[in-house]
């Protein structure tokens, strides 16, 4: 699955996009405006908008996955995707609070390719422009005028609360030695797929589908999510720095407790036993001990088992989709993202 893969509306993935991000955008730079200007500043630069003195910069703004969701979840049910506008604002304005929190709490210098917002304005701005960034989100889509916002924001608050869990329990791995696998699972399925099955919701509610199908809508949205966050730590081992925008083993260097490492660690092997020894103990690991510590992941199955996991995922995604009963040509572009996502590259 590629990118350029075109679905039976004719639209390719990365067309499909190409033209969430436009109407995303369109209503997402007028929302920022609103943001004092000390808070606007910083998420311009991390929305990519301009550098970090204010010039334009057209930098790489993400992919715009989950605002595509809502779009097209609204349309799979039989509404337009305009009613759901403010939804999908409102939840790339999440995702990005959560992702300028992420890189202060994981220390991560690079995303997409640039300095992170913590680098180049502070930690403490960063913060706060996050902070900003969320209370921005519950704006947009309390005054978005739809009849069912009150449920919508309901939907949504819960998915945050559920989302800021997920975080909170994945920094307390960081200072624990007997992480289990249950736990890795439930953590990653509220960090990770509570908003995108938020995201598939709201889509489904503000397009006017019926409670069945926003529910099957959700539970495709929090499949696709925990395939996503699989395929992520993949990523974070194995991923191409020219292409995923961060250094090689990054998670690895952090001794970050990601999916197929604590598959590794819960293996009793002779393999995961040596993993545990490098990543429990008190030095930071140098490159050689970054790659032992991949072959170790990869010799014990974590790999293997996590694809297999994206797979498995996705496919059951796909039956909740087509559980929702979607229209066709939206319905065969949700689809396409599914497949996106689960096997992507960055």
């Amino acid at each position: 699955m590629t990118a350029v893969e075109v679905t039976a509306g004719g639209r390719s993935a990365r067309e499909v996009l190409d033209w969430s991000r436009d109407m995303v955008e369109s209503a997402l730079r007028p929302a920022a405006d609103r943001l004092p200007p000390s808070m606007r500043r910083i998420a311009g630069y991390h929305f990519g908008w301009w550098d970090e003195h204010g010039r334009p910069a057209g930098a790489d703004a993400g992919k715009a996955i989950r605002p595509a969701l809502v779009l097209l979840a609204a349309e799979a049910v039989g509404g337009g995707a305009a009613a759901a506008l403010p939804a999908a604002v409102a939840v790339e304005l999440a995702h990005n609070f959560s992702l300028l929190h992420d890189d202060v709490m994981d220390g991560d210098r690079t995303r997409r390719h640039r300095p992170t917002a913590w680098t180049v304005f502070g930690v403490s701005p960063a913060i706060l422009a996050g902070d900003a960034l969320l209370t921005l989100a519950f704006d947009v889509l309390a005054t978005g005028g739809h009849p069912d916002t009150s449920r919508a924001t309901r939907i949504f608050s819960v998915a945050i609360q559920e989302l800021l869990e997920g975080q909170n329990t994945d920094v307390a791995f960081e200072r624990r030695q007997d992480v289990e696998l249950a736990e890795c699972l439930s953590m990653a399925a509220g960090k990770t797929g509570a908003l995108l099955g938020c995201a598939c919701a709201l889509g489904g509610l503000l397009g006017g589908g019926g409670q069945e199908q926003v529910e099957h809508l959700d539970a495709f949205g929090r499949d696709l999510g925990l395939a996503f966050q699989f395929v992520d730590d993949l990523l974070g081992i194995w991923g191409d720095p020219a292409v995923t925008g961060k250094p090689v083993y990054s998670d690895l260097r952090s001794r970050k407790k990601s999916l197929p490492v604590v598959a590794a660690l819960a293996s009793s092997t002779s393999a995961g036993r040596e993993l545990a020894r490098l990543y429990h103990g008190e030095h930071p690991l140098s490159d050689a001990d970054l790659v032992r510590a991949a072959e170790l992941v990869d010799a014990v199955g974590g790999r293997a088992w996590s694809q297999a996991q994206a797979d498995e995922l996705l496919t059951r995604a796909l039956g909740h989709l087509g559980a929702a009963g979607s229209a066709s040509v939206p319905g065969a572009e949700l689809a396409v993202l599914a497949r996106l996502v689960a096997r992507r590259d960055h």
